[in-house]
């Protein structure tokens, strides 16, 4: 066992194209570090529908050259396989350790297997290599990021031709054409042949963030921003210039590209502390309200002065803000969202006449509903311009949340009025996670197993009229690893996040509110009904 592992590692070493791996990994074989080799050779990063996403590090376990190299060149025979030779790949990249180094990597392979590549000019927000991807035609794209997560992780995101990341069968196929490469050496990665694209691909970006606002609508609202350490400032300043509103003001320690994201412990608006510094620049500026990207600016986050201080709206909150919003101005076509997203979407849409679909979680679904206007999911993603990009952007939903304020500022109301009148018009739906991260992946799936196993039959003294498991599949969804639980004005959905090691509870109670002045009622209701909910399914599940 210890023979064939030092075997392996030094065969991997022999391949390893990158000096830092390959210094961490010699030390690793010279010190005989078998418990670290081990976990680092366990096995290989999965690729799937979320492509891939893990920690830096040498070892087929982690992110870095060697199984970039992999994965891009099992996407070269995917897209060959698929009659796409000579076909172009647009390759974009956040400002992470190593993400500039991938993407080369991968127009170099792509290259060398016949297709035509060509690499975004810098570090840029992943829905601008979305938009990319139809503008020029391409056959597909590559995002280099891991978005949201720690500073150590990087990651790799797949879309194809229809600018839509890739759902099975595809990830299937690409991971069996990576699983018969069995020497880097047999990839072909020539030093040039790859163009970088100038700035043209990204103005076509900001001017097509021009069909997500009203004409003449008020511009008005005045607002702070956080990059959050990440790639969206310039492209947002940019966007909002344009757009005629006023410039925000910025988080200036948060502002700029820093991968080791100093000031924050994850660099997600949803952490706790996350948007501290937001809050005080808020206190400061006194704007209407305040609007955060995550690193690759595919999510919005948006907080509001409440009472005397300021608070994030939950992204169930701000995606019926949006659709009411949309409707308002009179949006046609189908209201989407994912299934632990708020079940309010789907009030608005009806009483407005509109389509609407639920599809399991992700954007590689949403994106992909006939007809989609406009689509949203609770982790702070909103697709407002299908049409643009398929995908979250953080940027153009930044520009409509800001339209909204404005145009309630010139009425002398807030976000949080049109709360208000949608919760009397709909009912309270209120909403929470219980989330739980874990360092041991086995604990996820003990606890998916006790509650498949011992099936709770009430929550927060409410009974469970249907339960559902979802690997099973349904008549309008495609099996998926997850429970949904039914109450009487209720509903949880657990599921294993798909790119973060933890167990999701989504948790949504219905209150009717007669009339504005039962709000504060219906509030402690909710809220008692959330806590009770989350203390029983905890129980249950064994977390």
């Amino acid at each position: 066992m210890h023979d064939d592992l030092i075997a392996r590692a030094r065969t991997w070493l022999a391949e390893d194209p990158d000096a830092d791996t390959r210094d961490e990994l010699a030390k690793l074989i010279e010190a005989g570090d078998v418990t670290e080799l081990a976990d680092r050779f366990a096995g290989t990063l999965q690729f799937g529908t979320a492509g891939l996403r893990g920690e830096l590090g040498a070892g087929p376990m982690r992110m870095n050259r060697s199984v970039v190299i992999r994965a891009a060149a099992g996407l070269a025979a995917y897209l060959n396989a698929k009659g796409q030779t000579g076909g172009l790949v647009v390759v974009g990249y956040d400002a992470r350790h190593k993400s500039a180094d991938f993407a080369r990597d991968t127009a170099a392979v792509m290259t060398g297997a016949g297709l035509r590549a060509a690499v975004l000019p810098r570090p840029l927000p992943t829905p601008v290599l979305a938009y990319a991807i139809r503008h020029l035609g391409a056959v597909a794209g590559v995002e280099v990021t891991a978005s949201h997560n720690p500073p150590r992780d990087n990651g790799y995101k797949v879309y194809l031709g229809d600018g839509s990341q890739i759902v099975p069968p595809a990830d299937a196929e690409i991971a069996a054409e990576i699983q018969a490469i069995t020497s880097l050496h047999d990839v072909p990665r020539p030093d040039t042949g790859w163009e970088t694209l100038d700035d043209s691909v990204l103005d076509a970006y900001l001017v097509r963030t021009d069909a997500v606002l009203a004409p003449h609508s008020p511009r008005t609202a005045r607002t702070v921003y956080t990059a959050m350490h990440g790639v969206g400032k310039d492209v947002l300043l940019a966007a909002f210039a344009r757009a005629g509103f006023p410039t925000p003001a910025l988080v200036t320690d948060q502002a700029d590209p820093d991968p080791d994201f100093p000031t924050v412990a994850f660099p997600n608006p949803e952490e706790p502390g996350a948007m501290d510094l937001a809050f005080a620049k808020a206190r400061e500026t006194d704007p209407d309200l305040i609007i955060a990207n995550d690193p690759d600016a595919d999510r919005c986050a948006v907080a509001v002065r409440a009472d005397d201080d300021w608070r994030m709206l939950r992204g169930d909150e701000v995606g019926a803000l949006l659709a009411a919003h949309l409707v308002a101005r009179g949006a046609q076509g189908t209201f989407a969202e994912s299934i632990v997203s708020s079940s309010l979407l789907g009030r608005i849409a009806e009483k407005a006449g509109l389509p609407y679909e639920e599809t399991l979680t992700g954007f590689k679904w949403i994106a992909r509903v006939d007809g989609l206007r406009y689509g949203y999911e609770e982790a702070l993603g909103y697709c407002v311009d299908p049409d643009g990009v398929r995908d979250k952007d953080g940027i153009t939903a930044a520009l409509l949340i800001t339209e909204l304020a404005s145009t309630l500022k010139e009425e002398n109301r807030t976000l949080l009025d049109l709360l208000d009148d949608l919760a009397v018009e709909h009912g309270l739906h209120a909403t929470d996670q219980l989330s739980v991260r874990v360092e041991d992946l086995g604990i996820i799936a003990q606890a998916m197993n006790q509650l498949r196993e011992h099936p709770p039959t009430h929550l927060a003294g409410l009974p469970i009229t249907n339960a559902e498991d979802l690997t099973r599949g349904t008549d309008k969804l495609p099996p998926t690893d997850g429970l949904r639980y039914t109450l009487d004005g209720a509903r949880v959905i657990v599921r294993p996040s798909g790119t973060e090691p933890k167990l999701k509870c989504y948790l949504e109670v219905v209150v009717p509110v007669p009339t504005h002045a039962d709000l504060p009622t219906a509030h402690a209701t909710a809220t008692g009904l959330l806590t009770a909910i989350k203390r029983d399914l905890s129980a249950a599940a064994g977390i």
